[in-house]
């Protein structure tokens, strides 16, 4: 059964009858514990939505298993050019199949799960990313190694968990085919006081360059007692690295393959700042749902213009302008241009480290 604040909205669409503006379909949670992620998805598209002349019809995310139907009746019913957003894997389940129906492209600001991805691919549901997948970062960690990092003894260390073991052995396997043997691969024990034992292992070892697949408190615990141990250490991290600062503050010069600051992206100055302007801090997913946004205008125009499919273009690697910069799919769906970069904290935030690494 459709809720009550769904049928508002089906209601309320189809009072003002056949719309000719393209309209944009907004699923993000407006209340329980992902309400503040989906305010931020809903400010950012709702304002490049006002500035393109986009109608926008929001749908609640509940986030619960068996609440994509709905969803995607709402949408539907809508007939949207496309809908943004979908935060919650549990959503897009049962949201792709009538989506693919009626080709409406669903695009998701976060979810990165490689099943569903997968059977998107295999029964041809329209699901495309923004969030980048696992194998981006492994990706993109593998070839900075190659490149900066050539010449020294090279360490992998994991925390145990599932995805930094899957991370670090992607990264290794890349490294590996391509000539590069790191002399060290090793296990470490998370969220311990300090990690003396380990730096002391990677300096016996030889090791001058880490790779350091765990939170960004470990890396900063390790990177701490390398300095205390005057042990000279380059040490990276990966995407987890962007969090909080805290409880144990980074060492400035600690690298991170990551994605930048939106907000410090050239393309998103002038919006970044209207935002502000506005009362929104650009934050979190507000610019990502932004560039969802202009990328759905722009499809809609693709699509009467080219009389395609709206799925079909975005498959095909047409490449849109937002606030983002240039984005692309790639035919698994994905952002045809990795946005990993790697970055080093100066002491206050994450900055771009351009230069090859070559201590």
């Amino acid at each position: 059964m459709l809720s009550l604040r769904l049928l508002t909205i089906i209601a309320g669409f189809a009072l003002a009858g056949s719309a000719s503006a393209a309209s944009i379909g907004i699923v993000a949670p407006q209340s329980g514990p992902y309400e503040l992620l989906g305010q931020q998805v809903r400010q950012g598209a709702k304002a490049a939505a006002a500035k393109l002349g986009l109608d926008v019809v929001e749908i609640h995310e509940s986030c619960e298993d068996g609440s994509g139907g709905a969803i995607a009746d709402g949408l539907v019913a809508a007939k949207v050019s496309a809908a943004i957003g979908f935060l919650c894997t549990e959503t897009l389940q049962d949201v792709l199949p009538p989506l693919k129906a009626a080709t409406i492209p669903a695009i998701t600001l976060s979810s990165r799960a490689p099943i569903l991805m997968e059977d998107a691919l295999k029964y041809g549901w329209p699901l495309f990313r923004l969030a980048p997948s696992d194998r981006a970062e492994s990706d993109r960690i593998a070839e900075i190694i190659l490149r900066d990092w050539k010449g020294h003894s090279i360490g992998l260390v994991d925390d145990g968990t599932i995805y930094s073991r899957e991370l670090v052995d992607r990264i290794r396997s890349s490294l590996e085919e391509n000539g590069l043997k790191p002399t060290l691969a090793d296990t470490m024990r998370p969220n311990q006081e300090q990690q003396v034992a380990l730096v002391r292992r990677l300096a016996r070892t030889g090791i001058s360059h880490v790779f350091v697949g765990a939170e960004r408190n470990d890396v900063a615990i390790i990177a701490r007692d390398a300095g205390s141990e005057n042990i000279p250490l380059t040490v990276m991290g990966g995407d987890a690295m962007n969090a909080a600062n805290n409880p144990v503050p980074l060492a400035a010069n600690v690298l991170a393959v990551t994605r930048p600051a939106y907000d410090t992206l050239p393309s998103a100055q002038a919006v970044a700042g209207e935002l502000r302007g506005a009362g929104i801090e650009p934050e979190g997913y507000v610019l990502p749902a932004y560039a969802a946004a202009e990328l759905t205008a722009a499809l809609a125009e693709a699509t009467q213009a080219q009389s395609k499919p709206a799925p079909e273009i975005l498959a095909g690697g047409t490449v849109f302008k937002t606030v983002l910069g240039d984005l692309g799919f790639s035919p698994t769906h994905d952002l045809s241009d990795n946005p990993y970069r790697l970055q080093r904290w100066n002491g206050q935030r994450f900055e771009p480290a351009d230069k090859a690494e070559r201590q």
